[in-house]
Order: C-alpha cells, then sequence, then structure tokens
C-alpha cells in the first residue's frame, strides 16, 4: 500500500450515501452530532433543507488531499439523496464525463435494491455501462459495495439482492480495473452507534470508517490500523424495550419512507448537488473538509 495520492481530482457521484446524511456539521466544518440526530428524526422539515452534511466522500477528499504531493485536490460532488441507479447514470454520469476528473467514485443502487420489485441484472448492466465510459475517459473509478443488512430489521429482507448485486459489482470491477470499498466486509458497521436513528443512514463515525475502507480499496495506507475493529459491545436493550425501539423506529422512518414510495416521492426531489462545481480541498484537518 501507498501513503502518497497520484490524483489531483475527485467527483463522487451517487445518492445519499455519498451526499453525506447524516453528518451535520457547523460553519467551521465540526460535527455536529445534535443537530445530525436531530435531522435525522426530522428529514423533511424544512429546516433540514439548510443543513450542512458531510459524509465519507468529503472525507476521502481530504484524506486524498493530506497524501497529495501538491498538498491539495480539486472535490466536486454531484451526489443527490433518493437517486435511483438509473438516474444517477443518466444524469450524473455526463457531467463526470465533462468535468474528467482524475478519479470518481459511483455508488448507487441501494435505493433499487430497497423498493418492492427490482431487476438486479438491468441495473447492474447499467452499472457496468457507466464503468465502461468512465475508464475509457481515463477516469479512475471506485465502486462500494451494499452493506450486510442481516441485523436489521425488515430492511434484513433485502440481504440476498444485496449479494447478488455485489457479486455483480465485483465482477464489473475486475473486468474493468475499478477499485471497490468493501461495505459488505466493514466489521465495524455492525453497530448500531455507527448508524443514524433511521437505521439507513450513517453518523459522522460511520462515515469516517468508509473513508479509511476507501483509502485501503484504493491502495493507500489507513490513517489508522484499527479502522475497521469493532467498538466495545453494548449490553443488550431487554426484550419489551428493544421491541418499542423497533417499533417507533417502523412507525418514525419505515412508515412514511413507504408511504413516500407509494406516492411517488422521494427525498431527493426537487434537490440539486451540494457540490456541483469543483472547489479546493487542502491539506488540513481531516475533520474538516475545508472546502472553499
Amino acid at each position: 500500500m501507498s501513503t502518497t495520492s497520484r490524483w489531483t481530482s475527485y467527483l463522487a457521484l451517487g445518492d445519499s450515501f455519498s451526499e453525506g446524511l447524516w453528518d451535520v456539521v457547523d460553519d467551521d466544518g465540526a460535527a455536529n452530532p445534535d443537530l445530525s440526530r436531530w435531522a435525522s428524526d426530522h428529514p423533511h422539515d424544512q429546516d433540514v433543507t439548510h443543513l450542512r452534511v458531510r459524509g465519507w466522500a468529503d472525507m476521502l477528499a481530504a484524506h486524498l488531499a493530506a497524501r497529495s504531493p501538491a498538498g491539495e485536490v480539486r472535490y466536486a460532488n454531484l451526489a443527490i439523496r433518493g437517486r435511483l441507479l438509473p438516474a444517477v447514470v443518466a444524469e450524473q454520469v455526463p457531467r463526470a464525463l465533462e468535468l474528467r476528473p482524475d478519479l470518481v467514485s459511483l455508488v448507487a443502487g441501494g435505493n433499487d435494491i430497497l423498493r418492492p420489485a427490482v431487476d438486479l441484472d438491468r441495473i447492474a448492466g447499467l452499472l457496468e455501462d457507466a464503468v465502461r465510459e468512465l475508464r475509457a475517459a481515463g477516469c479512475d473509478v471506485l465502486l462500494a459495495t451494499g452493506m450486510d443488512t442481516k441485523d436489521s430489521p425488515l430492511v434484513s429482507a433485502t440481504r440476498s439482492r444485496v449479494g447478488v448485486f455485489n457479486a455483480h459489482l465485483w465482477t464489473i470491477a475486475q473486468r474493468h480495473g475499478a477499485h471497490v470499498v468493501d461495505v459488505w466486509g466493514l466489521r465495524a458497521l455492525r453497530d448500531w452507534r455507527m448508524w443514524a436513528t433511521d437505521r439507513i443512514h450513517l453518523t459522522a463515525e460511520g462515515h469516517a470508517r468508509v473513508a479509511q475502507a476507501a483509502l485501503v480499496g484504493l491502495g493507500l495506507t489507513p490513517d489508522d490500523p484499527g479502522w475497521d475493529d469493532p467498538l466495545e459491545p453494548l449490553a443488550a436493550l431487554p426484550a419489551l424495550r428493544q421491541l418499542g425501539v423497533d417499533a417507533a423506529w417502523v412507525r418514525d422512518h419505515a412508515y412514511p419512507w413507504a408511504t413516500r414510495r407509494l406516492h411517488g416521492r422521494s427525498s431527493g426531489d426537487l434537490r440539486v448537488a451540494k457540490l456541483p462545481e469543483w472547489s479546493t480541498v487542502r491539506a488540513v484537518d481531516v475533520a474538516s473538509d475545508a472546502l472553499e
């Protein structure tokens, strides 16, 4: 593995995973856990629209800047919450080809897998076409597997779909020389403290762990040798209390999500990319994405 990055420009494509929900930061770039939790509990509140969110892709940009001989990297992020893979390929990939970055992360498919019906072969084919185009344009490509959902109520029903999609993804990466973030294999993410209250999006610590996994996927040395070490386990909740917690999650998150799907609405409707043009990330504290 190398400690030096060769990439001078990095572009993130995808959905909420790469946009950065729910790691809300203050104006100085510091994580705000209280505001992050509130945003996760009230994702459709009008005030949430104006919050500044940061995720693993922003953190990766800062890591790449710190490892660059020039001490900086150009960074853009076109990811928008709620986007399905076909929309990411149709709307974001052409813009990526215009910007011509050294490195592109293309992470999508999770929203498709959560739908009642999905043609995994079709969306894998669309993903491969996009990877082929990006590679032909001279871009290095970083993909990411889906998370193992076996410990999540209800969402665990999609585990077999995620496994099939991951198999497609590894094949695509091998065939076209792409890099992969092995999110499925991240032991640290098997802890609910890494996840926001909606159980779908990551906390600041969860995003930090994925950023380290991305460095490893790119062949770079992680900052912390214990980056994938699990947290000290917590005592299990009493059964009745756990049932109450799960019921609250169904009421506050799963049911509203399913209702939006039935009405053809998405959390990303009318949203635009948070960073559609190149910004400069300099080699400063990686806890602050230092965009300008």
